[in-house]
């Protein structure tokens, strides 16, 4: 058994005695359905064509039997139809649950080769499909079978020739099937990924929708959005060509059968070794036969779409985390916020060019130092390595004298707080984004954080204050307004560490002044890395690094640094005259 069938089976489990029941009923549906016929050819050849003086009485009697066969055919349905569907829907949700689980271990060098609209259609439409299988394909598959089996067993008793005719169509029907079952997978395979690229391009355009209006380019979005869903058409025209040619062959080869049946049926009739009531009988049972064969079209169909959702969604489930805990990781307790670069290299992929090569450095606890330099040279990834964001190439980290990767992955990213100059908050309220970076805060606790980010007196401005809904990322916000929260939401944290991504370089003057008062209140006593454009928010810092592609070009106070005339001297006096 492979793997991804153990996996896919592995979430049965918790709903064992559903699927049991499930199984039971449809075997009495099965079962129901086999007798019904017999009872009719109970009353048809033994009750009609009999001497009984008590015809009425018996009809009456296997009509009452047939009666409570019925209600117990619609009881057992209906059990097997909503409890087997409820049963797939959680099974679904199990999955859905893992997934956006294991979404979230993914390390960033996963999501920066990914479109987050892809993801989406494996979260949602492949899952779908999967939960049908999962309900379908046990209860499906049991009553064929038994259906089958019991038509074979009892057509075989009244007419073993002509039964044996019948099933001589099946080889050519399961081959049929096979063939345009495997052209159905591919074509549904192809299918999916446009769905995904669908729903990738609608993100696209949608979170960038003031964009696209502010340049007036909607029309370039609704060319791109066009290509996309034609391919999604094209794509469709070829799945639904797949189905029809399935669909509409196993109904001729189903018709066949039944022309077949009558015509060898009334050769039997006129050769004298067939009864016409067994001819209605075996008619009857060839109808039921109908209808396992449906359903294994029907199976067929859904282990396309099921199974091609399976394993999109195993493709994902199957990839590792690039960062985990090792063994024998710690939890970390106190925390004072020494950090040590130790002959640190780093690339971002094997065919990369270095990003950062045998750079060393130390920072002291308690310790203010700026990164700055031209793009390109590495200080944002510098940062990014210290959280374990990405894991360093070549050397280490130390932190108060520990590799980090000794350390407990989230306890790690808990002493640790990072403001970036894209600011991401999530649709809901003020006081919900600011409780992020301390799930469980009081207001008192987020109303306190608020007013040290200086953020307190615009929040009491906003329609309903704390309770004020901000919008998807912040829609309602400024970006000044945006930054003083993700700070607040730092304070709330305190962490002994943190890190400052260019968190100033998109505001106006006012709001940069804000937010570099609310930044200064925040670093005090902290160990603080701050990447600065701007070369006027990082004259207070205690050490300056001025980074190039070589590495640390030079590094000291501000007045030391203008004073030497270097690198960092000539940055400045550009700024100024700029």
């Amino acid at each position: 058994m492979s793997s991804r069938l153990q996996k896919f089976l592995s979430y049965y489990k918790p709903y064992r005695g559903t699927l049991a029941l499930d199984l039971i009923c449809a075997f009495i549906v099965a079962a129901i359905t086999l007798t019904l016929p017999l009872c009719i050819g109970l009353i048809t050849k033994n009750i009609l064509e009999g001497q009984s003086p008590h015809k009425l009485s018996q009809i009456l009697l296997v009509g009452a039997l047939m009666l409570g066969l019925v209600a117990l055919y619609a009881v057992c349905n209906y059990f097997a139809d909503f409890q087997g569907h409820m049963m797939g829907s959680r099974m679904e949700a199990d999955m859905r649950r893992d997934l956006f689980a294991h979404f979230q271990k993914l390390s960033f060098s996963f999501y920066d080769s990914q479109r987050t609209g892809q993801l989406m259609s494996r979260l949602t439409n492949d899952l779908y499909n999967i939960g049908e299988l999962a309900h379908h394909a046990p209860e499906d598959l049991a009553i064929a079978v038994v259906k089958a089996v019991g038509v074979f067993v009892i057509l075989a008793t009244v007419n073993l020739k002509l039964t044996l005719m019948v099933f001589l169509f099946l080889p050519p029907m399961l081959a049929f099937a096979l063939y345009s079952s495997h052209q159905m997978r591919q074509a549904l395979q192809v299918m999916r990924r446009r769905i995904g690229d669908i729903n990738a391009q609608v993100e696209d355009t949608l979170a960038g929708i003031r964009v696209v209006q502010s340049f007036g380019n909607q029309e370039q979005e609704q060319h791109k959005f066009d290509q996309q869903n034609q391919r999604f058409l094209d794509s469709m025209r070829q799945s639904h060509r797949a189905e029809m040619l399935f669909s509409n062959g196993m109904t001729a080869f189903t018709q066949l059968l039944t022309v077949a049946v009558a015509v060898f049926g009334g050769s039997a009739i006129a050769g004298g070794s067939l009864g016409l009531p067994d001819l209605v009988t075996y008619l009857l049972y060839v109808g039921i036969l109908v209808d396992p064969i449906n359903r294994f079209v029907n199976l067929a169909r859904l282990f396309q779409e099921g199974g091609t959702g399976f394993e999109r969604f195993a493709e994902i489930m199957e990839i590792e985390p690039e960062i985990q805990d090792r063994e024998g990781t710690i939890e970390l307790n106190h925390v004072p916020g020494n950090v040590q670069f130790k002959n640190l290299t780093f690339r971002y992929h094997e065919d990369h060019d270095y990003v950062l090569k045998d750079l060393s450095l130390s920072i002291r606890a308690g310790e203010f130092v700026a990164l700055v330099g031209p793009s390109g040279v590495g200080k944002t990834t510098l940062c990014s390595l210290i959280p374990r964001f990405y894991e360093v190439t070549e050397g280490k980290i130390l932190l108060d004298g520990r590799d980090i990767r000794d350390i407990k992955l989230s306890s790690l990213r808990q002493h640790i707080g990072v403001v970036q100059q894209e600011v991401y908050l999530f649709a809901g309220t003020v006081a919900e984004n600011i409780r992020y970076g301390k799930l469980g805060a009081t207001h008192e606790e987020i109303v306190e954080a608020a007013k040290k980010a200086n953020a307190h007196q615009f929040i009491l401005a906003l329609p309903e204050g704390y309770d004020t809904d901000i919008g998807q990322r912040g829609v309602k916000l400024s970006g000044g307004q945006k930054q003083r929260l993700s700070i607040a939401r730092v304070f709330l944290k305190n962490p002994p560490i943190l890190i400052f991504d260019e968190a100033t370089s998109a505001l106006d003057n006012e709001s940069e002044r804000a937010v570099q008062n609310s930044m200064e209140r925040l670093t005090n006593n902290r160990t603080t890395l701050v990447i600065a454009h701007r070369l006027s928010t990082v004259r207070k810092a205690g050490r300056i690094l001025v980074l190039s592609d070589e590495g640390i070009a030079e590094q000291g106070t501000h007045e030391a640094l203008v004073r030497a005339g270097g690198v960092y001297a000539n940055l400045y006096s550009t700024q100024l005259r700029n």
